[in-house]
């Protein structure tokens, strides 16, 4: 098959990079489109397949699968055009939208999958098929490896517990400007605790400086800089966000988490409403046989699939559509969604 990786924010690589190992293991031809708005320096991502920021040349590259993490996708381009998420945020209103630029919605598990086969049913323009999240087979073959540079960090710092603060970027949602007093005193009171901060790409200037300047001034906290969240996901005990995606990612590694004022309807884990409850809230869920179950339903519900073969599973399930279905030449969206796609990405010569 000839497959187009979409490519739209930094954190769709990670997404994507499995779906690229296991196509280029099955001989398929393999592009990625990399929006250079977002991604400048993708040349250093270690890819094995050719990549372009040319809207059209991806469109010339005339793909018969288009995997996309994001929202949108340009109706324009031929294959079939399949959504892999960006992450487990349900509760977040956009997660459910149909936009109709999809003719596959690939599910992370049983929880995701009930609910989008309902929209199927209602809207008819596109199939559900479950395979877990492309992410998950990158956690299966690396989740041990960075045993190694924790354990460095925590005896260079003299340490004995890594926690990692992972906040959405979303101001609405965000509890950056509420609980910098409360990372200052946690590090402090807890003295065998090192903070790791790690930010969405999209935060605030001013609060990513802010916080970098926390980081300068106390030896207890390091920046991040790194656009991959998950090798600190692997590494941290304990993480601390509010309405992130990430919060699942953590989750479903079996690992604490406590939020401040997370606004999903099913809270799995424990979220507090005042940051001073923070460090209380931090000493229940370290040892509550309660949150363990919780967390144990969220593994079963909302991803089980870390067998290491999800992208195996998403290559599958295209090459069956396409069987069924042929190789769509473009999508049939209204009038406003062909406008939508072309304000984004531009217009193409056929």
């Amino acid at each position: 098959m000839k497959v187009v990786l979409f490519c739209e924010q930094k954190y769709a690589i990670s997404i994507l990079k499995p779906i690229e190992k296991k196509a280029l293991e099955r001989n398929d031809q393999v592009l990625w489109f990399i929006d250079n708005r977002n991604i400048k320096e993708f040349n250093d991502c270690d890819s094995k397949a050719q990549w372009t920021y040319s809207i059209q040349e991806t469109y010339d590259f005339s793909p018969e699968v288009v995997f996309v993490p994001c929202n949108i996708v340009p109706y324009y381009l031929p294959g079939v055009k399949v959504q892999v998420f960006h992450g487990y945020a349900a509760e977040k209103k956009d997660h459910w939208i149909i936009r109709k630029y999809f003719d596959i919605y690939m599910t992370q598990g049983p929880f995701f999958t009930k609910e989008f086969k309902r929209l199927a049913a209602k809207h008819k323009t596109f199939e559900v098929v479950e395979t877990g999240w492309p992410r998950q087979d990158w956690i299966f073959e690396n989740i041990n490896n960075f045993d190694g540079v924790k354990q460095d960090l925590l005896s260079k710092h003299s340490k004995k517990h890594l926690f990692l603060y992972a906040p959405t970027f979303s101001p609405s949602l965000t509890s950056l400007p509420k609980i910098k007093e409360e990372l200052q005193r946690l590090v402090k009171e807890r003295n065998d605790v090192l903070l790791l901060l790690k930010f969405h790409p999209l935060t605030k200037k001013e609060w990513v400086d802010e916080y970098k300047q926390l980081a300068e001034e106390n030896e207890h906290i390091i920046w991040v800089e790194d656009n991959d969240v998950t090798k600190y996901l692997f590494m941290a005990d304990l993480m601390i966000s509010d309405t992130s995606s990430v919060v699942y990612e953590f989750l479903l590694l079996n690992k604490p988490v406590v939020t401040i004022d997370n606004v999903a309807q099913e809270i799995y884990w424990k979220d507090i409403n005042d940051p001073k409850q923070l460090q209380a809230a931090i000493n229940e869920v370290e040892t509550s046989d309660e949150y363990l179950a919780k967390r144990k339903w969220i593994i079963d519900n909302y991803d089980p699939y870390l067998d290491g073969k999800v992208a195996e599973r998403m290559l599958d399930a295209t090459k069956e559509y396409i069987e069924r279905n042929g190789v769509p030449k473009i999508k049939k969206v209204n009038l406003w969604r062909r406008y939508t796609s072309i304000k984004k990405f531009g217009k193409i010569k056929r």
